[in-house]
């Protein structure tokens, strides 16, 4: 016969969670499938990191660990399940937005001219450094620590570009000369004077003005 459940007394030190997982213990079901919970464990980590990556891009100081799981609608205890420490959380939040800007190459390659293509990175490149404000401390001691590659990271981003200027070169779009280098080293320029939330359009007016440089240049022109 099933246990009385309603006579069931919860010691009152039991969090709502845990109330309800002694419940289920309790009742009878169909195992679930191995697979669910290795799934559900990675779409609450995304949704953490999209969650870190807002407060993070919003906030010109380094925001607690507990406004970053209030943001995601979540305990603090279930962040730090998932990120130990702040550095574990910069360190995720810096890898994927690196994997996002790599990977966005490809993808806006698929889907427009290269000229287009490369335009749109630099969006994609200016919100990456947008995350940076908000845990711009913590990143500094993860690269001097040796924990965060620097050079691994530039070396991703600059082949990122590259892939871009080849299929521009190869179209008749870019001119073959421009440098991975180079279009690093302007964008990191333009930041510098125009890299605040305030000074947006700014920026996007400087990627014109790059992209403009880019342009093959007519025969006989040196």
């Amino acid at each position: 016969m099933p246990p009385n459940r309603s006579a069931l007394r919860y010691p009152g030190g039991l969090s709502y969670h845990n109330r309800n997982a002694l419940r289920i213990a309790m009742t009878p079901m169909t195992p679930a499938s191995p697979h669910q919970p290795r799934a559900d464990a990675a779409r609450n980590r995304e949704a953490l990191l999209a969650a870190a990556t807002r407060v993070f891009a919003s906030s010109e100081t380094e925001p607690s660990m507990r406004s970053i799981a209030r943001a995601a609608g979540v305990g603090v205890a279930t962040l730090y399940r998932h990120f130990p420490t702040r550095e574990a959380l910069v360190d995720a939040v810096y890898q994927d937005q690196v994997k996002r800007l790599t990977a966005g190459a490809n993808e806006l390659l698929g889907a427009h001219p290269p000229p287009r293509a490369l335009r749109l990175w630099m969006d994609l490149f200016q919100d990456w450094l947008a995350t940076k404000h908000g845990m711009l401390d913590t990143l500094v001691a993860l690269v001097e620590s040796g924990e965060i590659a620097h050079a691994a990271t530039r070396a991703q981003l600059l082949a990122a570009i590259d892939s871009i200027l080849e299929a521009g070169a190869v179209t008749g779009d870019i001119r073959p000369d421009a440098d991975a280098g180079d279009i690093a080293a302007g964008l990191i320029g333009i930041f510098a004077v125009a890299g605040a939330t305030a000074h947006r359009a700014q920026a996007a007016r400087l990627f014109d003005l790059l992209m403009d440089g880019l342009r093959p240049r007519p025969a006989g022109c040196s």
